[in-house]
């Protein structure tokens, strides 16, 4: 087996964008369950790993997990992993879902707004291991 090596840093950061569609709306008022932004987590950490260390790598754990606000859909989310501690084969990342654009359906059918400031919905700390 040959050996990797890797450029991960302290500091580094990967963000996703998304829209979060209506199809995955779970609860009355159109919410989206915690499990979606957990789920963009794991994207963001699988990216952080490929660019670190050209593997996906394997989420270990969450701690911290905290759910400040809502996501809805219809919602366009920002999702950020920086990573926070390097380890031989572990990596110690902080997450964060930014809610930066709502729809205003009292405003009409389509109607939308980017939300200025951001609305920070999910925050977690999380450790991903690589070979």
């Amino acid at each position: 087996m040959t050996e990797r090596t890797t450029t991960a840093s302290v500091g580094q950061r990967v963000t996703h964008r998304r829209y979060v569609p209506y199809s995955h709306a779970h609860y009355a008022g159109n919410l989206v369950d915690g499990a979606y932004s957990l789920a963009a987590f794991g994207d963001v950490a699988t990216e952080m790993c490929i660019v670190t260390d050209g593997d996906e790598g394997l989420f270990a754990s969450y701690s911290d997990v905290q759910f400040k606000a809502p996501v809805r859909a219809g919602d366009v989310i920002e999702i950020s992993a920086e990573l926070v501690r390097v380890g031989s084969r572990s990596r110690e990342m902080e997450f964060e879902v930014r809610v930066v654009g709502r729809g205003t359906p009292e405003r009409g059918a389509s109607a939308a707004e980017v939300l200025d400031p951001p609305v920070v919905a999910t925050t977690a700390r999380g450790v991903v291991v690589v070979p």
